[in-house]
């Protein structure tokens, strides 16, 4: 794990990508529900993530809803040539900010042509498919019916490439069976690996996995060795945190979200950041005891 570069690129549908990347989620309101408080400030993180070298964000236009591709169009349309956008369909907002499934063929087309609007182009680039047979993880159930309604919209010409979120690998297997998978994304992280045979897999067939969540689902104890190891190491929790997915896998793509730029000039500094062996080793321990447990 310690010899895969940190700064090195991917590819993502045929599109080169840097590895660190942005995820557009916390820019929407309380709860990803509704507008932030600052409209401007959202769109100086945008700009500022691009200015440093972001070149794949993630969105869904159920963040907000609405907001998120919104905010994306005003920052940045027209879009930077290298840019890749990357969202998300498969659930609803309701008026209480509940997540709801939307996995109907009319749903899913209107997700689509929601999502084109709002980011402003003529044909998505990356589009996910997210199960929602959990929404608080992957649970198991055929993605055959709501994927193949991707399906044919990508053959419309609406989608160049789909993803999956939220998926066991048995959904991947079965997504791979209808249309080419060029992305899965799923909540990974140190305490929570789960995916670490899904990844492997992924990375000899070069599809990149993109791992959300980097802090979430820790004890106190895996926090507190975290914790060891960034004062240690003069850094963060979040920045060693991200480091060390950034060194599982060369297929590992990172979408960590902030609405301040200061915390995104942080994330984009981990690809400098080294992990010594015994930081590696200590870190990896986390892992081992959560997959034990």
């Amino acid at each position: 794990m310690s010899n895969i570069d940190p700064s090195s690129t991917f590819t993502i549908g045929g599109r080169t990508v840097n590895r660190i990347g942005y995820g557009a989620m916390q820019l929407a309101g309380r709860g990803v529900f509704g507008p932030p408080k600052d409209l401007e400030a959202a769109r100086t993180v945008l700009r500022a993530a691009v200015a440093g070298g972001v070149n794949h964000i993630d969105t869904s236009d159920f963040y907000g809803p609405h907001v998120t591709n919104h905010l994306i169009r005003e920052a940045l349309h027209p879009y930077p040539e290298d840019l890749v956008i990357v969202t998300k369909i498969g659930a609803r907002r309701g008026e209480d900010a509940s997540w709801i499934p939307a996995f109907s063929r009319d749903e899913l087309t209107s997700a689509v042509y929601d999502n084109l609007r709002n980011l402003g182009v003529e044909v998505l680039d990356v589009v996910n498919l997210r199960a929602m047979f959990n929404p608080h993880g992957p649970a198991e159930g055929s993605i055959e019916a709501p994927l193949s309604v991707l399906a044919d919209l990508q053959r419309q010409g609406l989608v160049r490439h789909i993803g999956l979120s939220n998926v066991t690998a048995t959904q991947v297997r079965e997504g791979q069976r209808i249309c080419d998978i060029v992305c899965v994304q799923n909540h990974y992280n140190l305490a929570h690996r789960s995916d670490d045979r899904l990844i492997d897999d992924l990375a000899r067939a070069r599809i990149a996995y993109v791992p959300f969540f980097p802090l979430g689902g820790f004890t106190p104890l895996q926090s507190d060795t975290l914790s060891a190891v960034a004062r240690r190491l003069g850094a963060t929790p979040m920045q060693v945190a991200l480091a060390w997915l950034l060194r599982r896998a060369p297929n590992v793509l990172l979408i960590p979200g902030t609405s301040s730029v200061a915390h995104l000039k942080e994330n984009l500094a981990v690809a400098e950041l080294h992990l010594p062996d015994d930081a590696l080793t200590a870190l990896d321990a986390i892992g081992a005891k959560a997959v034990s447990a």
